[in-house]
């Protein structure tokens, strides 16, 4: 959703109206529901692709999915590392705009959180891809 429907109406934005919808948008997934959303969504991508490497250890013919074993590394960097590293630190620096007088360089910062979140959706899919074309090979 960030990568296909927000992106175009994020970036049609100005900067004030980008300032403003981001503080709502950041309040509303670190609070309530969607913080209970975004820990499950993080949690599930990091924990159900070892338990299901785990499940397929008694399988024959597991040496094809013993080369895709590292999938949940590519989850782990790609959504908690790059979360951790670039996006929150991008957060706290969009947050640190005045709306009022928007710095000189607030579109680098956008196109920067947008680059963020290009990573993370093409880690989001590689990932269960990957390890769909293994399951599919056994």
């Amino acid at each position: 959703m960030l990568g296909t429907i927000m992106r175009p109406m994020l970036a049609a934005m100005s900067g004030r109206d980008f300032r403003g919808f981001m503080e709502a948008f950041l309040r509303c997934a670190e609070e309530g529901w969607g913080k209970v959303f975004n820990y499950a969504w993080s949690l599930g991508m990091g924990i159900g692709p070892i338990v299901a490497l785990v499940l397929l250890l008694g399988r024959p013919r597991l040496h094809r999915v013993r080369a895709d074993r590292d999938r949940p590394g590519l989850v782990i960097v790609g959504v908690y590392v790059v979360s951790n590293v670039w996006k929150e630190p991008s957060y706290k620096v969009i947050l640190g705009w005045n709306p009022e007088a928007m710095p000189p360089d607030w579109e680098a910062g956008r196109r920067r959180y947008f680059t963020i979140n290009w990573i993370q959706l093409a880690t989001t899919w590689v990932a269960p891809a990957l390890f769909l074309v293994a399951l599919v090979s056994l």
